[in-house]
C-alpha cells in the first residue's frame, strides 16, 4: 500500500498492486485494474518510487544486481 495525497491535501492509501497507469495531465492521475480513478498531488516519479518501495518491501521486486552483496563466486 502507498500513501498519496487529493489535491484537496486529504491523504489515503492506495493498493499499488492495482495500479493500471500513472499519467500528467499536469495533475498526476493514478488508474487502476478496475477502471477507477484518482488525482493525487504527488508528482509521477514520486509515485513511481512509492510502488518501487512497496513492491521491495513485499518481496515482488528483488534488489538491483548492482546493490546485491555478492557472495563467493
Amino acid at each position: 500500500m502507498i500513501q498519496v495525497t487529493r489535491l484537496n491535501g486529504k491523504s489515503f492509501t492506495l493498493n499499488a498492486l492495482y495500479i493500471e497507469v500513472i499519467e500528467s495531465f499536469p495533475d498526476t492521475t493514478i488508474t487502476l485494474t478496475n477502471g477507477h480513478k484518482y488525482v493525487v498531488k504527488e508528482n509521477e516519479q514520486e509515485v513511481r518510487t512509492k510502488i518501487s518501495s512497496f513492491y521491495r518491501n513485499i518481496n515482488v521486486l528483488s534488489l538491483r544486481k548492482d546493490s546485491e552483496v555478492l557472495e563467493d563466486e
